[in-house]
């Protein structure tokens, strides 16, 4: 509003300010000059605008991802919580007691917890490698990316998504790593015996 008045009242001042002779051309030097500046405002106030509307796409962006994940960690504690719900989902891995899916499911939302974070870029390739580390010294840890890592890995191939692809090849060395340096901790020795 203040700019447009400013322009809108640019030729009175100059006429105002203008000699009692009239040197036109040196009216029009400061109006081309005024001009420029002009030009370079308009240009700065759309770099703005461009730069507000970026920020806004990728605010909506990470609230539609955020909605995604609660909406997929309610239907996954649903099953978890209701085994008549367990058939509802893929097979996965047949032939495992109702515990240990359950085990596998919780152990996809801490990894899908992380994907997310990955893919929005609020964690790095570092900080991913030391999440997992940690994660795949444990049994049901290493039970899950053993039973689910092909389903990641084409979940991820079918995104096109070079991060999501990125995830699972970290993933896929982290494991790799972990298996190689031995046996993982099994689920039993997490807690001591009731006393």
């Amino acid at each position: 509003m203040a700019t447009t008045l400013v322009i809108a009242l640019t030729p009175l001042v100059l006429q105002a300010v203008a000699p009692a002779s009239k040197d036109w051309e040196r009216l029009s030097d400061i109006s081309q000059t005024y001009g420029a500046l002009s030009v370079l405002f308009s240009a700065a106030a759309l770099v703005g605008v461009a730069a507000s509307l970026a920020y806004q796409a990728r605010q909506t962006e990470i609230a539609n991802d955020e909605a995604q994940r609660a909406s997929h960690r309610e239907l996954v504690l649903a099953a978890i919580n209701d085994a008549d719900l367990v058939v509802c989902y893929e097979p996965g891995p047949l032939r495992v007691s109702l515990r240990t899916r359950r085990q596998l499911w919780f152990s996809n939302l801490i990894v899908h917890h992380w994907f997310a974070d990955y893919r929005l870029k609020r964690i790095n390739d570092d900080i991913l490698r030391v999440l997992l580390t940690d994660h795949f010294k444990g049994e049901a840890a290493r039970r899950h990316w053993d039973s689910y890592g092909d389903a990641w890995r084409r979940y991820v191939a079918a995104s096109g998504e070079r991060r999501a692809v990125r995830f699972a090849v970290l993933v896929d060395e982290v494991y790799a790593t972990a298996v190689a340096e031995g046996p993982p901790t099994p689920s039993r020795a997490y807690l001591a015996p009731p006393s």
